[in-house]
Protein backbone atom coordinates (compact mmCIF):
# COMPACT_ATOMS: atom_id res chain seq x y z
CA UNK A 1 0.00 0.00 0.00
CA UNK A 2 0.98 3.43 -0.41
CA UNK A 3 2.95 4.79 2.81
CA UNK A 4 3.26 8.75 3.03
CA UNK A 5 3.41 8.38 7.40
CA UNK A 6 6.88 10.39 6.50
CA UNK A 7 5.71 13.42 5.05
CA UNK A 8 3.86 15.67 7.86
CA UNK A 9 2.81 14.97 10.49
CA UNK A 10 0.55 16.84 13.20
CA UNK A 11 -0.26 16.33 16.98
CA UNK A 12 -3.13 19.34 16.79
CA UNK A 13 -6.63 17.56 18.70
CA UNK A 14 -9.22 16.09 16.63
CA UNK A 15 -12.32 17.51 18.28
CA UNK A 16 -15.48 15.44 17.49
CA UNK A 17 -19.11 17.09 18.02
CA UNK A 18 -18.82 20.14 17.18
CA UNK A 19 -18.45 19.98 13.02
CA UNK A 20 -18.29 17.27 10.88
CA UNK A 21 -14.45 15.56 10.73
CA UNK A 22 -12.33 16.17 7.41
CA UNK A 23 -10.39 14.15 5.04
CA UNK A 24 -7.43 15.52 6.52
CA UNK A 25 -8.42 15.44 10.05
CA UNK A 26 -9.03 11.43 9.70
CA UNK A 27 -5.74 11.22 7.83
CA UNK A 28 -4.17 12.86 10.65
CA UNK A 29 -5.62 10.52 13.48
CA UNK A 30 -5.14 7.21 11.23
CA UNK A 31 -1.44 7.76 9.59
CA UNK A 32 -0.15 10.20 12.09
CA UNK A 33 -1.85 9.24 15.04
CA UNK A 34 -3.10 12.84 16.06
CA UNK A 35 -4.73 12.95 19.56
CA UNK A 36 -9.01 12.17 19.70
CA UNK A 37 -11.50 14.34 22.12
CA UNK A 38 -14.70 14.68 22.33
CA UNK A 39 -16.32 18.22 22.58
CA UNK A 40 -18.80 18.44 25.94
CA UNK A 41 -21.63 19.65 23.78
CA UNK A 42 -21.54 16.01 21.94
CA UNK A 43 -21.81 14.14 25.45
CA UNK A 44 -24.25 16.47 26.47
CA UNK A 45 -26.23 14.98 23.02
CA UNK A 46 -24.52 10.98 23.91
CA UNK A 47 -26.56 11.18 27.33
CA UNK A 48 -30.08 12.55 26.05
CA UNK A 49 -30.29 9.61 23.12
CA UNK A 50 -29.15 7.12 25.82
CA UNK A 51 -32.33 8.01 27.92
CA UNK A 52 -34.79 7.88 25.11
CA UNK A 53 -33.34 4.00 24.34
CA UNK A 54 -33.37 3.73 28.06
CA UNK A 55 -37.07 4.36 28.15
CA UNK A 56 -38.13 2.14 25.16
CA UNK A 57 -36.20 -0.86 26.90
CA UNK A 58 -39.04 -1.15 29.33
CA UNK A 59 -41.87 -0.58 26.84
CA UNK A 60 -44.11 -3.53 26.46
CA UNK A 61 -43.86 -2.68 22.63
CA UNK A 62 -41.56 -4.66 20.95
CA UNK A 63 -38.35 -2.16 19.10
CA UNK A 64 -35.86 -3.17 16.78
CA UNK A 65 -32.79 -3.71 18.23
CA UNK A 66 -33.89 -3.03 21.53
CA UNK A 67 -36.03 -5.30 22.67
CA UNK A 68 -36.02 -7.55 19.70
CA UNK A 69 -33.40 -9.96 17.08
CA UNK A 70 -31.73 -8.75 14.29
CA UNK A 71 -31.58 -9.09 10.05
CA UNK A 72 -34.05 -11.65 9.47
CA UNK A 73 -34.80 -12.42 13.26
CA UNK A 74 -36.14 -8.84 13.59
CA UNK A 75 -39.97 -10.23 14.69
CA UNK A 76 -38.15 -12.32 17.51
CA UNK A 77 -38.92 -10.52 21.17
CA UNK A 78 -36.15 -10.47 23.05
CA UNK A 79 -37.03 -10.93 27.24
CA UNK A 80 -35.29 -8.54 29.55
CA UNK A 81 -32.98 -10.99 30.86
CA UNK A 82 -31.48 -12.19 27.40
CA UNK A 83 -31.16 -9.02 26.26
CA UNK A 84 -27.48 -8.05 27.21
CA UNK A 85 -26.66 -11.51 25.86
CA UNK A 86 -28.67 -10.60 23.00
CA UNK A 87 -26.11 -7.97 22.58
CA UNK A 88 -22.76 -10.19 23.45
CA UNK A 89 -23.82 -12.49 20.89
CA UNK A 90 -24.45 -10.11 17.80
CA UNK A 91 -20.83 -8.80 17.94
CA UNK A 92 -19.68 -12.41 19.16
CA UNK A 93 -21.30 -13.78 16.06
CA UNK A 94 -21.00 -10.87 13.39
CA UNK A 95 -17.25 -10.86 14.18
CA UNK A 96 -16.53 -13.08 11.76
CA UNK A 97 -14.03 -12.20 9.30
CA UNK A 98 -11.27 -13.88 7.77
CA UNK A 99 -7.80 -13.48 5.69
CA UNK A 100 -5.06 -11.53 5.51
CA UNK A 101 -5.35 -8.48 8.47
CA UNK A 102 -6.51 -5.15 7.38
CA UNK A 103 -3.91 -2.27 7.59
CA UNK A 104 -3.65 -0.20 11.23
CA UNK A 105 -4.19 3.27 9.49
CA UNK A 106 -7.40 1.57 8.05
CA UNK A 107 -8.37 0.46 11.78
CA UNK A 108 -7.58 3.56 13.44
CA UNK A 109 -9.73 5.40 10.57
CA UNK A 110 -12.26 2.97 10.77
CA UNK A 111 -12.55 3.32 15.01
CA UNK A 112 -12.18 7.31 14.61
CA UNK A 113 -15.18 7.23 11.78
CA UNK A 114 -17.41 5.03 14.49
CA UNK A 115 -16.68 7.14 17.22
CA UNK A 116 -17.46 10.04 15.63
CA UNK A 117 -21.25 8.64 14.42
CA UNK A 118 -21.39 7.56 18.59
CA UNK A 119 -20.67 11.59 19.30
CA UNK A 120 -23.99 12.37 16.91
CA UNK A 121 -26.40 11.15 20.07
CA UNK A 122 -28.06 9.44 17.63
CA UNK A 123 -27.19 6.23 18.02
CA UNK A 124 -28.42 5.96 21.72
CA UNK A 125 -25.03 4.53 23.07
CA UNK A 126 -24.31 4.42 26.81
CA UNK A 127 -21.43 7.22 27.84
CA UNK A 128 -19.30 4.44 29.48
CA UNK A 129 -19.02 2.88 25.96
CA UNK A 130 -18.28 5.70 23.81
CA UNK A 131 -15.30 7.01 26.25
CA UNK A 132 -13.78 3.12 25.89
CA UNK A 133 -14.12 3.15 22.22
CA UNK A 134 -12.00 7.03 22.53
CA UNK A 135 -10.16 5.34 24.74
CA UNK A 136 -8.36 2.57 21.83
CA UNK A 137 -7.58 5.29 19.49
CA UNK A 138 -5.47 7.50 22.23
CA UNK A 139 -3.83 4.61 23.69
CA UNK A 140 -3.53 3.10 19.82
CA UNK A 141 -4.98 -0.22 20.43
CA UNK A 142 -5.92 -1.44 17.67
CA UNK A 143 -8.18 -4.91 16.94
CA UNK A 144 -7.15 -7.05 14.32
CA UNK A 145 -9.40 -6.65 11.78
CA UNK A 146 -9.57 -8.90 8.45
CA UNK A 147 -9.69 -8.76 4.81
CA UNK A 148 -12.84 -10.22 4.27
CA UNK A 149 -16.26 -10.25 5.78
CA UNK A 150 -18.35 -6.88 5.11
CA UNK A 151 -20.96 -6.51 1.91
CA UNK A 152 -21.18 -2.93 2.39
CA UNK A 153 -24.48 -3.32 3.88
CA UNK A 154 -25.82 -3.24 6.67
CA UNK A 155 -22.59 -1.26 6.86
CA UNK A 156 -18.92 -2.83 7.30
CA UNK A 157 -20.66 -5.21 9.94
CA UNK A 158 -17.57 -7.59 10.03
CA UNK A 159 -15.10 -4.95 10.49
CA UNK A 160 -16.72 -2.91 12.55
CA UNK A 161 -17.96 -5.95 15.13
CA UNK A 162 -13.83 -6.81 15.77
CA UNK A 163 -13.56 -3.43 16.71
CA UNK A 164 -16.85 -4.33 19.27
CA UNK A 165 -15.18 -6.94 20.60
CA UNK A 166 -12.45 -5.17 21.84
CA UNK A 167 -14.78 -2.99 24.01
CA UNK A 168 -16.26 -6.53 25.23
CA UNK A 169 -12.21 -7.58 26.25
CA UNK A 170 -12.56 -10.48 23.35
CA UNK A 171 -10.93 -10.78 20.29
CA UNK A 172 -7.55 -10.14 19.45
CA UNK A 173 -5.64 -6.37 19.02
CA UNK A 174 -2.31 -5.03 18.49
CA UNK A 175 -0.55 -2.08 20.41
CA UNK A 176 1.13 0.59 19.13
CA UNK A 177 1.60 -1.73 15.82
CA UNK A 178 3.39 -4.17 18.21
CA UNK A 179 2.85 -8.24 18.42
CA UNK A 180 -0.87 -9.38 18.52
CA UNK A 181 -1.93 -10.25 22.17
CA UNK A 182 -5.38 -10.73 23.63
CA UNK A 183 -7.77 -7.46 23.58
CA UNK A 184 -7.96 -7.95 27.49
CA UNK A 185 -4.69 -8.13 28.11
CA UNK A 186 -4.12 -5.00 26.27
CA UNK A 187 -6.78 -3.12 27.77
CA UNK A 188 -5.86 -4.25 31.43
CA UNK A 189 -2.29 -2.81 30.41
CA UNK A 190 -3.83 0.45 29.50
CA UNK A 191 -5.53 0.54 32.94
CA UNK A 192 -8.84 0.25 31.03
CA UNK A 193 -11.66 -2.00 32.36
CA UNK A 194 -14.14 -4.16 29.63
CA UNK A 195 -17.84 -2.72 29.34
CA UNK A 196 -21.09 -5.18 28.87
CA UNK A 197 -22.91 -3.81 26.27
CA UNK A 198 -26.37 -2.77 27.33
CA UNK A 199 -30.01 -2.31 24.94
CA UNK A 200 -28.80 -1.41 20.99
CA UNK A 201 -25.41 -1.03 21.90
CA UNK A 202 -24.73 -3.84 19.49
CA UNK A 203 -26.10 -2.45 16.73
CA UNK A 204 -24.51 1.20 17.54
CA UNK A 205 -21.16 -0.23 17.53
CA UNK A 206 -21.21 -2.13 13.82
CA UNK A 207 -23.98 -0.60 11.71
CA UNK A 208 -21.93 1.86 9.23
CA UNK A 209 -20.06 2.47 6.49
CA UNK A 210 -16.90 3.45 8.50
CA UNK A 211 -14.76 1.62 6.78
CA UNK A 212 -14.68 2.28 3.58
CA UNK A 213 -15.19 5.43 3.87
CA UNK A 214 -12.06 5.15 5.80
CA UNK A 215 -10.67 4.14 3.03
CA UNK A 216 -11.84 6.51 0.76
CA UNK A 217 -10.73 9.32 2.51
CA UNK A 218 -6.94 8.01 2.65
CA UNK A 219 -7.46 7.36 -0.90
CA UNK A 220 -8.37 10.53 -1.78
CA UNK A 221 -5.88 12.39 0.06
CA UNK A 222 -2.70 9.90 -1.68
CA UNK A 223 -4.66 10.44 -5.21
CA UNK A 224 -4.88 14.25 -5.02
CA UNK A 225 -0.70 14.10 -4.22
CA UNK A 226 0.06 11.29 -6.56
CA UNK A 227 -1.81 13.67 -9.66
CA UNK A 228 0.56 16.26 -8.77
CA UNK A 229 3.59 13.61 -9.13
CA UNK A 230 2.24 12.05 -12.20
CA UNK A 231 2.24 15.97 -13.81
CA UNK A 232 5.70 16.40 -12.66
CA UNK A 233 6.46 12.98 -14.16
CA UNK A 234 4.49 13.50 -17.87
CA UNK A 235 6.50 16.99 -18.16
CA UNK A 236 9.78 15.44 -17.54
CA UNK A 237 9.07 13.11 -19.97
CA UNK A 238 7.77 15.35 -22.57
CA UNK A 239 10.51 17.46 -22.25
CA UNK A 240 13.11 14.15 -21.90
CA UNK A 241 11.49 13.35 -25.46
CA UNK A 242 11.93 16.48 -27.33
CA UNK A 243 8.07 17.17 -26.97
CA UNK A 244 6.51 20.08 -27.22
CA UNK A 245 5.11 22.66 -24.37
CA UNK A 246 3.37 24.59 -26.45
CA UNK A 247 0.06 22.47 -26.73
CA UNK A 248 -0.47 23.31 -22.66
CA UNK A 249 -1.09 26.73 -23.63
CA UNK A 250 -3.44 28.20 -21.00
CA UNK A 251 -5.91 29.52 -23.82
CA UNK A 252 -5.82 26.23 -25.72
CA UNK A 253 -6.56 24.64 -22.21
CA UNK A 254 -9.41 27.48 -21.85
CA UNK A 255 -11.39 26.15 -24.67
CA UNK A 256 -12.10 23.01 -22.78
CA UNK A 257 -12.95 24.47 -19.50
CA UNK A 258 -12.61 21.45 -17.26
CA UNK A 259 -10.93 22.80 -13.99
CA UNK A 260 -8.62 19.61 -13.77
CA UNK A 261 -7.07 19.79 -16.86
CA UNK A 262 -6.57 23.45 -16.55
CA UNK A 263 -4.59 22.83 -12.97
CA UNK A 264 -2.51 19.67 -14.77
CA UNK A 265 -1.59 21.87 -17.74
CA UNK A 266 -0.43 24.92 -15.50
CA UNK A 267 1.63 22.20 -13.39
CA UNK A 268 3.16 21.05 -16.00
CA UNK A 269 4.02 24.67 -17.72
CA UNK A 270 5.24 25.51 -14.71
CA UNK A 271 8.11 22.43 -14.30
CA UNK A 272 9.21 22.97 -17.87
CA UNK A 273 10.07 26.51 -18.10
CA UNK A 274 12.74 27.91 -18.90
CA UNK A 275 14.21 24.58 -20.35
CA UNK A 276 17.22 24.64 -22.50
CA UNK A 277 15.99 21.43 -23.74
CA UNK A 278 13.06 22.09 -24.63
CA UNK A 279 14.67 25.53 -26.35
CA UNK A 280 17.13 23.34 -28.63
CA UNK A 281 14.26 22.46 -30.62
CA UNK A 282 11.95 25.01 -30.91
CA UNK A 283 12.45 26.31 -34.07
CA UNK A 284 10.33 24.35 -36.43
CA UNK A 285 13.34 23.88 -38.93
CA UNK A 286 15.08 22.26 -36.64
CA UNK A 287 12.15 19.77 -35.44
CA UNK A 288 10.13 18.53 -37.49
CA UNK A 289 7.41 16.35 -36.03
CA UNK A 290 3.82 17.80 -36.07
CA UNK A 291 2.32 16.58 -33.07
CA UNK A 292 3.50 14.64 -30.29
CA UNK A 293 1.67 11.53 -29.21
CA UNK A 294 -1.02 11.83 -27.37
CA UNK A 295 0.24 9.85 -23.96
CA UNK A 296 2.33 13.70 -24.36
CA UNK A 297 0.29 15.82 -25.75
CA UNK A 298 -2.70 14.65 -23.54
CA UNK A 299 -1.90 14.35 -20.24
CA UNK A 300 -3.36 17.38 -18.85
CA UNK A 301 -6.87 16.13 -20.52
CA UNK A 302 -6.31 12.43 -18.59
CA UNK A 303 -4.69 13.87 -15.59
CA UNK A 304 -7.12 16.63 -15.34
CA UNK A 305 -10.15 13.86 -15.50
CA UNK A 306 -8.76 12.16 -12.86
CA UNK A 307 -8.76 15.19 -10.68
CA UNK A 308 -12.47 16.01 -11.29
CA UNK A 309 -13.01 12.23 -10.75
CA UNK A 310 -10.62 12.74 -7.38
CA UNK A 311 -13.07 16.01 -6.28
CA UNK A 312 -16.43 14.29 -7.03
CA UNK A 313 -15.17 11.57 -4.73
CA UNK A 314 -13.91 14.05 -2.12
CA UNK A 315 -17.39 15.82 -2.14
CA UNK A 316 -18.97 12.37 -1.83
CA UNK A 317 -16.68 11.57 1.22
CA UNK A 318 -17.68 15.14 3.24
CA UNK A 319 -20.81 14.72 2.89
CA UNK A 320 -20.38 10.89 4.61
CA UNK A 321 -18.42 12.43 7.06
CA UNK A 322 -21.05 14.97 7.88
CA UNK A 323 -23.69 11.72 8.17
CA UNK A 324 -24.55 9.69 11.20
CA UNK A 325 -25.38 6.14 10.04
CA UNK A 326 -26.91 3.91 12.50
CA UNK A 327 -30.10 2.03 12.48
CA UNK A 328 -32.22 2.14 14.12
CA UNK A 329 -31.68 5.89 14.47
CA UNK A 330 -32.57 8.66 16.89
CA UNK A 331 -33.86 11.81 15.42
CA UNK A 332 -33.08 15.07 16.78
CA UNK A 333 -36.81 15.48 17.94
CA UNK A 334 -36.15 12.10 19.86
CA UNK A 335 -38.33 9.58 17.45
CA UNK A 336 -36.57 6.35 16.78
CA UNK A 337 -36.69 5.10 13.30
CA UNK A 338 -35.69 2.53 11.03
CA UNK A 339 -33.88 3.68 7.49
CA UNK A 340 -31.53 2.76 5.35
CA UNK A 341 -28.32 5.11 5.45
CA UNK A 342 -26.26 2.16 6.10
CA UNK A 343 -26.05 0.81 2.54
CA UNK A 344 -22.98 1.91 1.53
CA UNK A 345 -24.16 2.45 -2.38
CA UNK A 346 -23.05 6.62 -2.68
CA UNK A 347 -19.52 5.45 -1.29
CA UNK A 348 -18.80 2.08 -3.40
CA UNK A 349 -19.60 3.76 -6.49
CA UNK A 350 -17.03 6.63 -5.98
CA UNK A 351 -14.33 3.85 -5.04
CA UNK A 352 -15.11 2.27 -8.06
CA UNK A 353 -14.48 5.02 -10.13
CA UNK A 354 -11.25 6.13 -8.77
CA UNK A 355 -10.14 2.86 -9.54
CA UNK A 356 -10.85 3.66 -13.21
CA UNK A 357 -9.04 6.60 -13.64
CA UNK A 358 -5.64 5.50 -11.10
CA UNK A 359 -5.37 2.81 -14.10
CA UNK A 360 -6.01 4.93 -17.09
CA UNK A 361 -3.58 7.65 -15.54
CA UNK A 362 -1.18 4.62 -14.50
CA UNK A 363 -1.53 3.18 -18.15
CA UNK A 364 -0.14 6.67 -20.00
CA UNK A 365 2.66 6.64 -17.32
CA UNK A 366 3.71 3.65 -18.51
CA UNK A 367 3.32 4.24 -22.26
CA UNK A 368 5.59 7.35 -21.71
CA UNK A 369 8.21 5.15 -20.41
CA UNK A 370 8.15 2.85 -23.30
CA UNK A 371 8.91 5.77 -25.06
CA UNK A 372 11.55 6.30 -24.27
CA UNK A 373 12.83 3.07 -24.17
CA UNK A 374 12.15 2.18 -27.56
CA UNK A 375 14.93 3.61 -30.41
CA UNK A 376 12.75 4.42 -32.80
CA UNK A 377 10.39 6.71 -30.82
CA UNK A 378 12.79 8.04 -28.45
CA UNK A 379 14.16 10.14 -30.92
CA UNK A 380 18.04 9.87 -30.39
CA UNK A 381 18.24 7.46 -27.35
CA UNK A 382 20.26 4.41 -26.61
CA UNK A 383 17.85 1.87 -26.92
CA UNK A 384 16.43 0.82 -23.34
CA UNK A 385 18.65 4.05 -22.17
CA UNK A 386 20.95 1.35 -21.94
CA UNK A 387 24.73 2.08 -21.15
CA UNK A 388 26.16 -0.49 -23.91
CA UNK A 389 23.05 -1.86 -26.26
CA UNK A 390 23.20 -5.49 -26.34
CA UNK A 391 25.50 -6.07 -23.40
CA UNK A 392 23.64 -3.70 -20.75
CA UNK A 393 19.51 -4.00 -20.82
CA UNK A 394 19.08 -0.93 -19.26
CA UNK A 395 15.86 -0.31 -18.05
CA UNK A 396 14.01 -2.27 -20.14
CA UNK A 397 12.68 -4.76 -17.50
CA UNK A 398 11.87 -1.89 -15.17
CA UNK A 399 9.26 -1.32 -18.51
CA UNK A 400 8.27 -4.52 -18.10
CA UNK A 401 7.59 -4.13 -13.96
CA UNK A 402 5.26 -1.24 -15.04
CA UNK A 403 3.45 -2.83 -17.75
CA UNK A 404 3.04 -5.26 -15.01
CA UNK A 405 1.01 -3.09 -12.43
CA UNK A 406 -1.10 -1.43 -14.85
CA UNK A 407 -2.45 -4.94 -16.72
CA UNK A 408 -3.21 -5.54 -12.66
CA UNK A 409 -4.64 -2.31 -12.19
CA UNK A 410 -7.44 -2.54 -15.40
CA UNK A 411 -8.22 -5.92 -13.75
CA UNK A 412 -8.69 -3.87 -10.05
CA UNK A 413 -10.48 -1.67 -12.03
CA UNK A 414 -13.28 -3.96 -13.04
CA UNK A 415 -16.23 -2.21 -10.54
CA UNK A 416 -17.24 -3.77 -7.41
CA UNK A 417 -20.34 -2.03 -6.91
CA UNK A 418 -22.74 -3.09 -9.56
CA UNK A 419 -22.33 -6.95 -7.64
CA UNK A 420 -24.86 -8.26 -5.25
CA UNK A 421 -25.20 -11.50 -3.28
CA UNK A 422 -28.55 -11.28 -1.08
CA UNK A 423 -27.68 -12.33 2.31
CA UNK A 424 -29.96 -12.42 5.86
CA UNK A 425 -32.18 -14.72 4.40
CA UNK A 426 -33.10 -12.34 1.42
CA UNK A 427 -33.99 -9.71 4.20
CA UNK A 428 -30.92 -7.61 2.98
CA UNK A 429 -31.15 -8.38 -0.40
CA UNK A 430 -29.38 -5.90 -2.17
CA UNK A 431 -26.01 -5.08 -0.85
CA UNK A 432 -22.70 -2.29 -2.12
CA UNK A 433 -19.62 -4.19 -2.12
CA UNK A 434 -18.52 -1.18 -1.18
CA UNK A 435 -15.47 -2.64 1.06
CA UNK A 436 -14.15 -5.16 -1.31
CA UNK A 437 -14.17 -1.61 -3.82
CA UNK A 438 -11.90 -0.07 -1.21
CA UNK A 439 -9.63 -2.97 -0.58
CA UNK A 440 -9.13 -3.14 -4.66
CA UNK A 441 -8.37 0.89 -4.68
CA UNK A 442 -5.98 0.71 -2.56
CA UNK A 443 -3.93 -1.75 -3.84
CA UNK A 444 -4.37 0.24 -7.29
CA UNK A 445 -3.58 3.46 -5.33
CA UNK A 446 -0.38 1.83 -4.26
CA UNK A 447 0.57 0.43 -8.19
CA UNK A 448 0.01 4.04 -8.79
CA UNK A 449 2.80 5.50 -6.85
CA UNK A 450 5.21 2.78 -8.12
CA UNK A 451 4.11 3.06 -12.13
CA UNK A 452 5.08 6.85 -11.73
CA UNK A 453 7.68 6.60 -9.60
CA UNK A 454 9.18 4.15 -12.78
CA UNK A 455 8.16 6.54 -15.35
CA UNK A 456 10.91 9.60 -13.28
CA UNK A 457 13.21 7.36 -13.16
CA UNK A 458 13.29 6.53 -16.58
CA UNK A 459 12.74 10.32 -17.48
CA UNK A 460 15.40 11.37 -15.40
CA UNK A 461 17.99 8.74 -16.93
CA UNK A 462 16.78 10.32 -20.26
CA UNK A 463 17.23 13.64 -19.42
CA UNK A 464 20.50 13.34 -18.29
CA UNK A 465 21.52 11.65 -21.94
CA UNK A 466 20.55 14.50 -23.40
CA UNK A 467 23.69 16.05 -22.05
CA UNK A 468 25.00 18.75 -22.29
CA UNK A 469 21.87 20.37 -22.96
CA UNK A 470 20.38 21.14 -19.34
CA UNK A 471 17.28 20.30 -18.07
CA UNK A 472 14.19 22.91 -17.15
CA UNK A 473 15.23 24.26 -13.29
CA UNK A 474 12.33 22.49 -11.58
CA UNK A 475 13.24 19.43 -13.79
CA UNK A 476 16.92 19.65 -12.60
CA UNK A 477 15.48 19.99 -9.17
CA UNK A 478 13.37 17.07 -8.98
CA UNK A 479 16.39 14.75 -11.11
CA UNK A 480 18.54 16.20 -7.81
CA UNK A 481 16.04 14.65 -5.04
CA UNK A 482 16.07 11.33 -7.10
CA UNK A 483 19.97 11.30 -6.76
CA UNK A 484 19.65 12.24 -3.37
CA UNK A 485 17.34 8.63 -2.78
CA UNK A 486 19.57 6.20 -4.83
CA UNK A 487 21.36 5.72 -7.65
CA UNK A 488 19.47 7.57 -11.20
CA UNK A 489 22.55 8.20 -13.42
CA UNK A 490 23.12 6.61 -16.75
CA UNK A 491 25.89 3.76 -16.60
CA UNK A 492 26.37 0.19 -16.76
CA UNK A 493 23.43 -2.15 -16.09
CA UNK A 494 23.16 -2.59 -11.86
CA UNK A 495 20.77 -4.09 -9.42
CA UNK A 496 17.51 -2.09 -10.64
CA UNK A 497 15.31 -2.91 -7.99
CA UNK A 498 16.75 -0.54 -5.12
CA UNK A 499 17.26 2.38 -6.93
CA UNK A 500 13.63 1.85 -8.12
CA UNK A 501 12.68 1.09 -4.68
CA UNK A 502 14.60 4.52 -3.95
CA UNK A 503 12.70 7.01 -6.57
CA UNK A 504 9.14 5.13 -5.42
CA UNK A 505 10.39 6.59 -1.42
CA UNK A 506 10.99 10.28 -3.14
CA UNK A 507 7.95 10.52 -4.47
CA UNK A 508 5.55 9.13 -1.28
CA UNK A 509 7.49 10.81 0.82
CA UNK A 510 6.89 14.06 -0.70
CA UNK A 511 10.51 14.65 -1.77
CA UNK A 512 9.89 14.94 -5.67
CA UNK A 513 6.65 17.00 -5.33
CA UNK A 514 8.86 19.79 -2.72
CA UNK A 515 11.88 19.67 -5.05
CA UNK A 516 9.77 20.76 -8.26
CA UNK A 517 7.60 23.07 -5.89
CA UNK A 518 10.71 24.34 -4.87
CA UNK A 519 11.58 26.16 -8.02
CA UNK A 520 8.18 26.36 -9.97
CA UNK A 521 6.27 27.48 -6.88
CA UNK A 522 3.12 25.67 -5.31
CA UNK A 523 1.72 22.99 -7.73
CA UNK A 524 -2.13 21.95 -7.20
Amino acid sequence: MVDMSTQQQTTTTVVLGDAPLSIDDVVAVARHGAPVSISEAAWERVRSARSIIEGLAEDTVAHYGVSTGFGALATTHIPHAKRAQLQRSLVRSHAAGTGSEVEDEVVRALMLLRVQTLATGRTGIREETLRLYLALLQYDISPVVHEYGSLGCSGDLSPLSHCALTLMGEGRVRVAGGDEIGAAAALADAGLAPVELHEKEGLALINGTDGMLGMLCLAVHDLRDLLVNADIAAAMSVEGLLGTDDVFAADLQGLRPHPGQGLAAANMRAVLRDSPIRDSHRDPQACTRVQDAYSLRCAPQVHGGARDTVEHAASVADHELASAIDNPVITPDGRVESNGNFHGAPVAYVLDFLAIVAADVASMSERRTDRFLDVKRSHGLPPFLADDPGTDSGLMIAQYTAAGMVSEMKRLAAPSSVDSIPSSAMQEDHVSMGWGAARKLRRSVDALSRVVAIELHTAARGIALRGPLRPAPATGAVIDALAEHGEIAPGPDRFTAPDLAATHLAVVDGSVRAAAESVAGPLA
